[in-house]
């Protein structure tokens, strides 16, 4: 983009909107402001913000919709093209048409690319310099997300979480400047769908909380996976990482640089690190700090060369908090809670608000939610398991017998890294949906029965015969819901129903 006199960017005169959905709807409405003539091409006849748009009557719109999406029609005239996070760039037909905008040197983003040349605008025209902190993994996010804004709102900022999380970023923020209502901090929650298309972002701190197969529908391969969520902390000013996950750490040089910062289930190693202790019985969050307990010393903005970089040291331990404590439970939720931690320490947050916080945080809906009891087994909805790693890390932080309700949409993973949790954790696995095979397949060797069901309501039906007091029925599905449900909140809510109808077979009310 060139720039106008008063430093601000020359918007695009006509935009191409590539999918109309909740981000596409947002970049739309954007462009709008920009006085942009748009461009809307979606595959659908109908797609699910066309009517929103329409009310823009008055506006430049041409629409290239259903059988007449991918035409050079299109591209006439189009200076930028914002590609929305839900289209995958190796489907054939969008491919090919992709491949000639890039011919016709067309500028290809997405939405939280066109978020932060908006505050690069608002920063030039009105000094609006908020802080931004970003989150990406393969799970985690939203929960990481979510107690992040409920921290810095606790210690007295104002603070918005956008992106990935819903609502969009430009829709949150059309919404803040619409009321004069600008935050202090942007927490955004960023995919690798929203980072493959992002280059002007610049957080002040970045976290990525780990790493596992997902999104290989989408990705071509894992290593362009990693590469997208690695992207972020390559453009944050400080970079978080989970230290006992090795694809996360080889994201980062040097993970003794003052610009890193790390969490894990282990002891905090260094300066500015948090990890985790047992003492007596008693499982605590813990930081390293300095002898003063301050943070550590923010780099240099200027880097000099031929000089060697400082390096963190070991620290003073100090116990923060008993797990206990918290409302949210499991050893991957010690995880996030650390992961926030860090991303609040960097605006200056001290120890205090966040405890605060986490004793009255709860992660959300179907979230390793507990249900009920019924004939002393815990029943769990973990609906927001849509893949491997998530499920691996909810059997792993239930800390007793479960009985596994899994399946649905494999999205191309790999299930053999569920056979190390099953074996460990399970005494059964109940399967449904697509994918049901292959996940029996995946834990053929580990000497768990599995058995096969129809529908949700005989999966809970038949975890209750198969559970013993004091066990606890795990939903975690590690799939996509499309085969069965509408969506994961369609399948939660299709759980936690049915839960509540066997509680009332066996005689149970409360």
């Amino acid at each position: 983009m060139t720039t106008d006199t008063d430093g601000t960017a020359v918007f695009p005169s006509c935009v191409l909107i590539l999918g109309l959905g909740e981000t596409g709807l947002a970049s739309a409405l954007w462009c709008l402001r920009q006085n942009a003539a748009l461009h809307i091409v979606d595959t659908r006849d109908n797609p699910p913000g066309l009517v929103a748009l329409q009310e823009h009557g008055e506006a430049d719109i041409t629409q290239f919709l259903g059988e007449q999406a991918f035409t050079d029609a299109a591209l006439e005239g189009v200076q930028q093209i914002v590609l929305s996070p839900g289209l995958a760039p190796s489907e054939p037909a969008l491919a090919a048409f992709l491949h000639k905008a890039q011919q016709r040197q067309i500028p290809i983003i997405g939405e939280i690319e066109l978020f932060a040349l908006a505050l690069a605008d608002l920063a030039a025209a009105q000094d609006y310099r908020p802080r931004v902190l970003a989150i990406t993994g393969t799970n985690g996010k939203t929960t990481v997300t979510s107690l992040t804004q409920a921290m810095l709102q606790t210690a007295g900022k104002t603070a918005i979480a956008a992106g990935n999380i819903s609502p969009s970023a430009l829709t949150a923020l059309m919404q803040a400047m619409d009321t004069e209502s600008l935050p202090e901090a942007w927490v955004l929650e960023l995919s690798s769908f929203q980072m493959q298309t992002t280059r002007s972002l610049v957080p002040d701190a970045a976290a990525v909380l780990n790493l596992t197969q997902d999104h290989l529908d989408w990705h071509r391969d894992m290593q362009e996976y990693a590469a997208a969520k690695a992207s972020l902390l390559a453009a944050s000013r400080i970079a978080i990482v989970n230290r006992n996950d090795a694809a996360v750490v080889a994201m980062v040089a040097d993970i003794h640089d003052v610009q890193v910062r790390s969490f894990g289930v282990d002891g905090p190693p260094l300066v500015g690190d948090t990890g985790m202790e047992s003492a007596h019985g008693v499982l605590w969050i813990t930081a390293s700090e300095k002898d003063d307990f301050e943070l550590p010393e923010a780099p240099s903005a200027r880097r000099r060369k031929n000089v060697e970089k400082p390096k963190r040291k070991a620290g003073l331990l100090k116990r923060l908090m008993p797990a206990d404590a918290m409302q949210i439970r499991g050893q991957h939720n010690m995880l996030n809670v650390q992961a926030a931690m860090l991303l609040c320490r960097e605006l200056g947050i001290g120890w205090g608000p966040m405890l605060n916080t986490l004793r009255e945080f709860s992660a959300g809906l179907y979230r390793t939610q507990f249900e009920r009891s019924i004939r002393g087994v815990d029943f769990f909805n973990d609906s927001k398991g849509t893949n491997v790693g998530a499920t691996a890390a909810a059997l792993d932080g239930m800390g007793r017998d479960i009985v596994l309700i899994a399946g649905g949409v494999g999205k191309g993973q790999d299930f053999s890294p569920l056979a190390a949790p099953v074996r460990r954790c399970a005494r059964a696995v109940i399967l449904m949906g697509q994918a049901a095979e292959q996940i029996e397949q995946a834990l053929a060797q580990t000497g768990v029965a599995c058995h096969r069901v129809p529908s949700m309501q005989a999966a809970v039906s038949q975890a209750l015969a198969l559970a013993q007091p004091g066990d606890a029925v795990l939903m975690s599905p590690a799939c996509s819901s499309f085969d069965m449900f509408e969506s994961y909140a369609h399948r939660g809510q299709v759980f936690s129903e049915a839960v509540q109808e066997l509680a009332l077979d066996n005689g149970e009310v409360a």
